[in-house]
């Protein structure tokens, strides 16, 4: 994402005009699309919010083209639904979160029939886990137990 989920004011990367151009004009269409139940007319109010964006396309001074972009901003922000659609699996989604990623460590619990079924993999598992905690204990040096 990219930035994702990281609010304007914070974000990490610079954006060409073309870019913000093109964020402007998807998030305007997925807000036609928010506003709009029939499909006909979502697309009747796709087309006219195309001709409108086409219509500067070609627009050389760039003082200008970054005041419509500012205005096309601010007409988006003032236009917004009010109960945007969002994505079941996306933040802010009814899904997002619920599938919980299995940790790697459940492999090491496997019983060892199950490992001899992939050889090769848990070969090579092994290795990246000993080069792990050998980075680990360069950078950090050898964790001491202390004795109780």
């Amino acid at each position: 994402m990219s930035s994702t989920l990281l609010p304007r004011h914070l974000q990490t990367t610079l954006k060409s005009h073309a870019q913000k151009v093109c964020s402007l004009y998807k998030r305007a269409l997925r807000n036609e699309l928010n506003k709009y139940d029939d499909r006909w007319l979502y697309r009747y109010h796709a087309v006219l919010l195309r001709a409108r964006f086409d219509e500067h396309k070609d627009e050389k001074d760039l003082r200008k083209a970054k005041v419509l972009l500012e205005e096309g901003e601010k007409e988006l922000e003032e236009d917004l639904h009010y109960q945007p659609v969002k994505f079941s699996y996306s933040p802010g989604g009814i899904n997002y979160g619920r599938t919980v990623p299995i940790p790697d460590v459940v492999l090491d619990f496997w019983h060892p029939l199950e490992k001899a079924r992939y050889p090769e993999y848990f070969a090579r598992r092994e290795i990246r886990k000993q080069e792990y905690i050998a980075r680990w204990e360069q950078k950090y040096g050898k964790p001491h137990v202390s004795e109780h």
